[in-house]
Parts: C-alpha cells; sequence; structure tokens
C-alpha cells in the first residue's frame, strides 16, 4: 500500500494496518505468540515488537501535544541525548525497558495508544497535516509524515515480523 499523503489516507491505513496486525496476532496460538520470533536482530519476541510501536506511538503523541502548545522551545521527537541518527540505541533502551512487560499488557498498551493517535490525528487539521516545513518544530518535513512513519509504516513492519513467525512456526 502506498505511503499515505493526506489525512484520509493516513486514518485508513493506519486503522486497517492496525487491525491486519491485530487478526494476524489473534488467529497465532498463545505459544507461538510467546515464542523467539525468527530473523530478528533486536526483537525477541511479539512483545518487544508491541511494546516498540507502543513507545513510539507514545513519543508521536508528546511530540505533536507538548508542541502544538508552545511557541518556543519546541521539544525534538526523540528524548535526548537522542537523535535520528542515534535512534537505534533508543529502540535497544525500548527493548529492555519492556524485558518484564507481560503479552497481554503490551497489546492492552499498544491498543489504548493506538486509540490516543488516532484520535489526536483527527483532531489535527487536513490543510496543513502533510505540508512540508507548516510546523517549525517538525523542521524540514510534515507533521503528516512523523505520523504516518508512527502509526502505519510502523504496523506494516509489525505484520512483517507477524507473518514471518507464522510462517517459520
Amino acid at each position: 500500500m502506498p505511503r499515505p499523503t493526506n489525512k484520509a489516507a493516513l486514518l485508513e491505513t493506519a486503522k486497517e494496518n492496525f487491525a491486519k496486525l491485530f487478526a494476524l496476532i489473534e488467529k497465532m496460538p498463545l505459544h507461538l505468540q510467546e515464542a523467539e520470533l525468527p530473523y530478528n536482530e533486536r526483537d525477541k519476541t511479539l512483545r518487544d515488537v508491541l511494546t516498540h510501536l507502543y513507545e513510539w506511538q507514545e513519543l508521536l503523541l508528546t511530540f505533536v501535544q507538548t508542541n502544538l502548545n508552545k511557541t518556543s522551545d519546541f521539544v525534538p521527537f526523540l528524548p535526548a541525548p537522542y537523535n535520528f541518527k542515534t535512534y537505534p540505541k533508543y529502540n535497544r533502551e525500548i527493548l529492555q525497558k519492556h524485558q518484564s512487560t507481560p503479552l497481554q499488557k503490551a497489546k492492552e498498551m499498544l491498543q489504548e495508544s493506538f486509540t490516543n493517535c488516532i484520535a489526536l490525528i483527527e483532531s489535527l487539521p487536513p490543510k496543513t497535516l502533510f505540508v512540508k516545513k507548516h510546523y517549525a518544530w517538525c523542521g524540514n518535513t510534515s507533521l503528516g509524515s512523523y505520523c504516518v512513519s508512527a502509526t502505519s509504516s510502523h504496523y506494516d513492519w509489525a505484520i512483517k515480523c507477524v507473518k514471518k513467525a507464522i510462517k517459520n512456526k
């Protein structure tokens, strides 16, 4: 599916991909949901994938909600000391942070965060969402690009991880 370039497509693709992800997960027997994922260097279990999605959605929520209400001293997308050159280190931090998070809790956290992300996206003005540089705190890109990356594109990545697990069971 092509990368969304407007609000309606973003909402549709995010909702579709999220539903596809959870439909795949629900088809998996519990022992497979808790098994190690094949061919994944960083995320070893489904819980790792889901908590990764959750944390990136939370980054989006914090980034947008904080910056929409500021006029200066904008907050970057990634927390200090991370940036887009060092985000793999942040991803490893997420992995370590959630090693004791139960799978069911990860599912619940992700679903709640997804609901919050959709509500946030629905509240944003459609005419400016995909305009590059419209929001100074988005740098040279659009706010919509951040939303796509944290939602629909990330769900697509997770779907691929789950499909590999099912295929290689």
